[in-house]
């Protein structure tokens, strides 16, 4: 195949620019619970979000935003999980790990091949931040 020729004398076109993204805490600032507890029907099947809920195939994800990863009392989580102990779950984080699970954790039991649509993800990362008692600020 053959690249589509430039008219003599025209000089190439750009490349258009990438529109800047805004950082996932103004994103999620934006974004709408409601719609994020929809989106939260897929996690579902393997998480409950309930205060006390009981773990499922993944952990129970009340407190989630600020809870240190692996660290969810009763659930046995892959080691590489536990290697991430020390990284509290910010809204950074989750949006990173629920873009594509097995990419940003390698050697994730999550088997969920991500979200990727960003106003999904902060969509359900507004939701997310709704489980629990006292939400973690946005600013």
């Amino acid at each position: 195949k053959t690249a589509a020729a430039t008219p003599a004398g025209a000089a190439p076109k750009p490349a258009a620019a990438a529109a800047p993204q805004k950082p996932i805490k103004e994103l999620v600032a934006e974004a709408d619970a409601k719609k994020g507890e929809r989106v939260f029907h897929k996690c579902q099947t393997c998480h409950s979000g309930q205060k006390g809920g009981p773990n499922k195939i993944g952990p129970d994800l009340w407190n989630i935003v600020g809870r240190n990863p692996g660290t969810h009392q009763g659930y046995s989580y892959s080691s590489a999980m536990q290697a991430r102990k020390d990284e509290p779950w910010t809204l950074e984080r989750l949006n990173k790990f629920l873009t594509s699970p097995q990419s940003y954790v390698k050697g994730t039991k999550m088997p969920f091949a991500g979200i990727k649509k960003q106003g999904e993800r902060a969509d359900l990362l507004a939701y997310l931040r709704t489980l629990s008692d006292s939400p973690v600020p946005l600013k």
